[in-house]
């Protein structure tokens, strides 16, 4: 394989454009998990503005860009996926029918490990017994939303009904409901990083807005907006108050979701369910696929997705002591939190555990 390897800053303007062609052109060739926000270009470059050690491996066809990888590398060589721990897809972005060697790919990237918690599918030369399946539940809207709505009808009558009410019932006793699906007001998104830092400490886990790079790189895909890719800011209003929003990335076909959150003021009157449909009846009109939900359990996810696709989470390594030493550290801890998350009869009580330590925090 001929690879080469670029800080995000010296990739070419020639090589950008081939990977976003490859993005744009996976769901009419069979491979629609590649055209995943979160695999494109510009969220790489974005995550490489905010944190060090992000590289792309770019292999190369006579000539020519087959495959891009972006990844992050330390010092001693333990690689990690794109984002990792934040990003809700990634992998080789390929050609249709591409193949490589992943221990050969690791070496030409000066890697002894390379873990992911969101490998998406078609990415078999990276399988193996270190990588465990998980579901990460969507909306299609490729039908439109209509469709979708008589579908949502039918699997869950009792939640469309009673969600549609209140949000009727949202507009008559605060104010008109009023959807906007790319709010550019920076003034909306600090409302919502305040509200989704609050609720991360109410639930006793860990404020994601806390970590700098973390509130640094939201703030860069705001103001991304290429003709197939930008950091989406979308809101539901009541009256002149903003009742709930999200943030996420889109490509041209999928709408990730990623940060969204709503006034618990308002909880009553269920926004954050009321703000999905919302997003979903505007994906749909945007000629969108469908809307990733992101791994993990959740009852308004249960609710609202159509289906589930398959994300892997592990990693491909080399024989090399490094490798060994990082799979030693990270597999129990893995293995724990799985379990865990895995049993409902495990994750309820430690999901009311957390709650409890966001409350006595909030008390401090």
């Amino acid at each position: 394989m001929d690879i080469t390897v670029h800080h995000p800053a010296g990739l070419s303007g020639a090589d950008r454009a081939a990977w976003t062609s490859l993005q744009t052109r996976a769901p009419a060739l069979g491979s629609p998990q590649l055209a995943n926000p979160f695999l494109a270009p510009e969220f790489a470059l974005a995550v490489g503005r905010c944190r060090g050690g992000v590289r792309i491996a770019v292999i190369r066809e006579d000539g020519r860009p087959a495959a891009f990888l972006p990844f992050q590398r330390s010092a001693l060589g333990v690689g990690r996926a794109i984002g990792l721990g934040v990003s809700d897809a990634q992998g080789l972005v390929h050609r249709p029918g591409f193949r490589w060697d992943a221990r050969e790919l690791l070496g030409a990237c000066g890697l002894s490990v390379l873990e992911f918690d969101h490998l998406v599918e078609g990415q078999s030369p990276f399988g193996g017994t270190a990588l465990r399946a998980h579901a990460s539940p969507v909306i299609d809207v490729a039908g439109g939303y209509r469709a979708y709505l008589e579908g949502l009808r039918a699997r869950s009558p009792k939640f469309a009904r009673t969600t549609l009410a209140k949000e009727r019932r949202l507009g008559r006793d605060v104010g008109p409901v009023r959807y906007v699906h790319d709010e550019r007001d920076p003034a909306a998104l600090l409302t919502l990083t305040r509200w989704k830092s609050a609720q991360y400490r109410r639930t006793g886990r860990s404020d994601r807005f806390a970590r700098p790079w973390i509130a640094r790189l939201v703030r860069e895909l705001f103001h991304t907006r290429t003709d197939s890719f930008a950091g989406l800011l979308s809101v539901l209003y009541a009256g002149e108050r903003p009742v709930a929003a999200h943030f996420g990335p889109r490509s041209g076909s999928v709408l990730s979701c990623w940060f969204p959150a709503y006034d618990p003021q308002y909880a009553k009157y269920s926004p954050g369910l009321v703000l999905h449909l919302r997003m979903a009846e505007a994906a749909a009109a945007a000629s969108m696929a469908y809307l990733d939900l992101g791994r993990g359990a959740s009852a308004y996810k249960d609710s609202l997705k159509t289906r589930e696709i398959p994300v892997a989470e592990g990693w491909v390594m080399r024989r090399h002591p490094v490798a060994l030493g990082h799979w030693a550290r990270r597999a129990p801890v893995r293995a724990l939190r799985n379990a865990v998350l895995a049993r409902p009869q495990l994750r309820e009580p430690a999901g009311r555990l957390l709650e409890r330590v966001g409350r006595l925090r909030s008390r401090e």
